[in-house]
C-alpha cells in the first residue's frame, strides 16, 4: 500500500513545469497572503503564527508522502521533536536566541527524521503504516515520561526567547513571532522549490511512480528515501521550533497522533505532491476550523467533516490540484 491508497481518492498533482519565474511568483503570492492575513487578523496573530508552523509540518509530510509515496501517520513525531529540542535548549541550557532555537529545532527534527525513517522504511504496506503510528506513540510516551526534561503532561515551560537580532522583542500581540514565521516559511519554500527541481527531487518522484524500476536502474531507493526523511524532519523541526518560540510552551499535543492525522487531512485537502497544495490545505483547514468552532462549538466537527467529504468527492486532487487542472483546461480551450 502506498500513499495513494492511504489518501483514498486524492491523487497527486501532476508534475509541475518548473520555471524560475513561477517560483518567484509563488513566493510573492505567499508573501502577499501573509500581508493580507496581518491586515485581516491583526488581533489574532498567534493563530496565524500557529498556521505557519503547521504549514511547515504539512510541507514536510508532503516531501515523504506526496513526493516519495511513503504512507505515514506519525509525522508529528518530527514536529514535536523540533519543538522539544528548541524548548529544552532554552529551558535547560540557556539557548534563548531565537535563531539558535530554530537551529536546535531543525537539528532535533532532522535527527527524529533519521531515526523514524530508518524504522518506517523497513516496513511495507500496512506494516509501514503501523510502524509510523507506533513511532509517534513512542515519541509521545517518551515526552510524557521524561518529566525532568519535557515537563510531561504539564508541558515544558520557562521558554523565554530574547529579542530577535537583539532588537525585535517577542510581544504579547505576536508581531515579531509572526514576522519570523513568515520569513522562515519563505526561506523554506524557496529551498524546497530548488529541491523539487533538483535531480534528487526528480529521483524521489521516480521512486513514487515505480520503485522497482528505479532500483533496477541502480539507484539507491532506501537511502534516497531516508535522505528525504531527514530533510522532511529538518523542515518539520523548523515549524516545531517556531511553535516553541511563539507560544513559549511545548505540550504533548505537539507530538500526538491527532496532529499527525490532521496534517495528513490538510495535505489531502490541498493536494498531494505540490508544495503550494500543502500551504493551501493547511490555511483553509485551520481557518475554517477556527471559524466554525467559534460559530458552532457543539457541531463544528460535523461541518468540518462535511467539507472534507465534499472536497474528496468533487475535488479528488485537492483544492490546489483541482484548481490547477481546471486552469490548464481553460487555457487549452
Amino acid at each position: 500500500m502506498n500513499a495513494d491508497h492511504l489518501t483514498g481518492a486524492a491523487r497527486p498533482v501532476a508534475r509541475p513545469r518548473f520555471s524560475a519565474s513561477a517560483d518567484w511568483i509563488g513566493l510573492a503570492a505567499v508573501l502577499a497572503a501573509a500581508g493580507a492575513g496581518y491586515l485581516l487578523f491583526p488581533d489574532n496573530l498567534a493563530l496565524l503564527t500557529r498556521i505557519v508552523g503547521i504549514i511547515m509540518l504539512v510541507l514536510s509530510l508532503d516531501l515523504v508522502t506526496g513526493f516519495c509515496g511513503v504512507a505515514t501517520l506519525g509525522h508529528a513525531a518530527l514536529f514535536g521533536a523540533g519543538a522539544y529540542a528548541a524548548g529544552i535548549g532554552a529551558a535547560h541550557f540557556g539557548i534563548s536566541d531565537p535563531v539558535a532555537m530554530i537551529a536546535a529545532g531543525s537539528a532535533g527534527g532532522a535527527l527524529a527524521g533519521l531515526l523514524s525513517g530508518f524504522v518506517i522504511l523497513r516496513g511495507h504496506g500496512l506494516g509501514q503504516l503501523v510502524l509510523s503510528i507506533a513511532i509517534v506513540n513512542l515519541f509521545h510516551e517518551a515526552a510524557n515520561k521524561a518529566t525532568g526534561w519535557t515537563g510531561g503532561s504539564d508541558g515544558l515551560t520557562d521558554i523565554a526567547p530574547t529579542p530577535l537580532f537583539s532588537v525585535f522583542a517577542f510581544d504579547l500581540w505576536g508581531h515579531t513571532a509572526y514576522a519570523l514565521g513568515v520569513a522562515l516559511l519563505l526561506i523554506v519554500l524557496f529551498l524546497l522549490q530548488r529541491l523539487a527541481r533538483s535531480p534528487f527531487g526528480m529521483l524521489c518522484r521516480g521512486i513514487r511512480q515505480d520503485p522497482i524500476r528505479v532500483a533496477a536502474m541502480g539507484a539507491p531507493v532506501r537511502k534516497t528515501l531516508l535522505a528525504m526523511y531527514v530533510v522532511s524532519g529538518l523542515v518539520a523541526g523548523v515549524g516545531g521550533g517556531l511553535n516553541a518560540i511563539s507560544t513559549q510552551v511545548v505540550g504533548l499535543d505537539s507530538v500526538s497522533f491527532t496532529l499527525s492525522a490532521s496534517a495528513l487531512v490538510m495535505l489531502v485537502l490541498g493536494g498531494t505532491g505540490s508544495l503550494y497544495g500543502a500551504i493551501v490545505g493547511t490555511v483553509v483547514f485551520m481557518l475554517f476550523e477556527d471559524f466554525v468552532s467559534a460559530a458552532n462549538p457543539f457541531h463544528w466537527l460535523t461541518i468540518v467533516g462535511a467539507l472534507l467529504v465534499l472536497v474528496v468527492l468533487f475535488a479528488p486532487r485537492g483544492i490546489f490540484g483541482t484548481s490547477v487542472r481546471l486552469l490548464e483546461r481553460s487555457r487549452r480551450r
